[in-house]
C-alpha cells in the first residue's frame, strides 16, 4: 500500500520536521499492516470507518500485533492522546487520497477520536526560574555550567522549542538590533526580542564558544563540552538535570521552560495576541490554554482590588 508518496508531500510541500515524518511513517506502516493482517486487505480503496475503528480500538486495548524485521511485538495500550495523533495521521493521508483522486470518500470521517482530559500546561514559577539562573551565574567559569546557563536562558527568554534550540545558529542572532529569527515548525520563521542581559551573557558565551570549537567549522550556537552541535537529546538531558534542581515537576523537559515563559508574560499584562506571536502559534486556540496558568495573577488583582479582600 503506497506511502513514500504521501510522506514526500510532506516533506517538500508542507515542510514538515524529520521527527514529524518519521511519526507519520510508523503510523500509517501500522495502520497498512493491520488492514492487511487482520482485515486482509490491500488496497486504500478498500478501507472503511469501521476497519478504522477497529483499528483505534485495538490500539486502546493492547491487543494489535505489528512486526518489527523478524520480530512480532505487541505494543501496550495506549492513550486517548496517542491515539488521538495516528487518527489524526490518517485523516491527513486520506484526505491527501482524496485530492489526488485515489478515493471518492474519506473513511476516518465519520470515526469519532477518543476523548481525552484537559491538562493545563506544567511551568515553573518566575521567582524559581530565577533562583535557577541565579545559581548558575555563579558558576559560569566551567564552560558545561555556562552552557546549560545559556540553555535555560534562551529557553525561557526566548520561547524556543528544544528543535529550535538545536537548530540556532550564529547568523539568526542580530546582536545590534537586539532580536533573534527563530525557524519553527514548517519552515515558519518569527521574530523575538532579546532583553540586554540575555545579549550579555551571549556575547560572553560566544567567547568561550569559540575557545571550544577546536576547528570544528560549524555555525550551530550550542554546542557539547567538545565542541560539537548539540542534539535534541543533548539538550533535553541537559536542561532536565538543571530543573530538577529548583522543581520536583515530573515532567522536566526543554518545553516547560517554553511554557514558563508564556505564563510569565501572561501574568506579568501581556496581551495574548502578542504572545501567540512570540511561540510562533498559528492558532490562538493553541495560545488561549495560558490564561488557565494565569488564574494567581488573576487571584491576586481580586484580592487587591476587592473593597472586602
Amino acid at each position: 500500500m503506497e506511502i513514500e508518496s504521501f510522506l514526500i508531500y510532506l516533506k517538500n510541500v508542507k515542510r514538515y520536521s524529520p521527527l514529524t515524518l518519521k511519526a507519520y511513517e510508523e503510523d500509517l506502516n501500522q495502520f497498512s499492516e493491520f488492514c492487511e493482517k487482520v482485515e486482509f486487505i490491500h488496497e486504500w480503496t478498500e478501507v472503511t470507518s469501521g476497519m478504522v475503528r477497529r483499528f483505534e480500538v485495538g490500539l486502546m486495548s493492547g491487543k494489535l500485533e505489528f512486526s518489527k524485521g523478524d520480530a512480532v511485538y505487541r505494543p501496550k495500550a495506549m492513550t486517548p492522546k496517542s491515539v488521538r495523533r495516528k487518527l489524526s495521521s490518517l485523516r491527513t493521508f486520506f484526505r491527501y487520497q482524496m485530492r489526488e483522486g485515489v478515493l471518492q470518500e474519506d473513511p476516518t470521517e465519520t470515526v469519532v477520536a477518543p476523548k481525552i482530559g484537559k491538562r493545563l500546561p506544567v511551568f515553573v514559577p518566575d521567582y524559581k526560574m530565577d533562583d535557577l539562573l541565579d545559581g548558575k551565574e555563579s558558576g559560569k567559569e566551567d564552560f558545561s555550567t555556562f552552557r546549560d546557563l545559556m540553555f535555560l536562558m534562551v529557553a525561557y527568554y526566548t520561547g524556543m522549542r528544544r528543535s529550535e534550540l538545536v537548530a540556532l545558529k550564529l547568523d539568526d542572532l542580530d546582536m545590534s538590533a537586539g532580536m533573534v529569527r527563530v525557524t519553527g515548525k514548517g519552515d515558519k520563521q518569527r521574530i523575538v526580542p532579546l532583553l540586554e542581559d540575555l545579549m550579555e551573557e551571549i556575547r560572553a558565551y560566544l567567547a568561550e564558544r569559540e575557545k571550544r570549537l577546536s576547528g570544528k567549522g560549524h555555525d550551530f550556537f550550542f554546542i557539547t563540552d567538545d565542541g560539537a552541535p548539540a542534539n535534541e537529546k543533548y539538550v533535553y538531558r541537559h536542561v532536565k538535570k538543571c530543573l530538577g534542581e529548583v522543581t520536583s515537576l515530573a515532567k522536566r523537559s526543554p518545553h516547560i521552560l517554553r511554557h514558563s515563559f508564556a505564563t510569565a508574560l501572561l501574568n506579568n499584562g501581556a496581551c495574548i495576541e502578542a504572545i501567540r506571536e512570540l511561540l510562533g502559534h498559528s492558532s490562538l486556540a493553541a495560545t488561549q490554554v495560558y490564561t488557565h496558568n494565569s488564574f494567581e495573577s488573576l487571584k491576586r488583582v481580586y484580592n487587591e482590588a476587592h473593597p472586602r479582600a
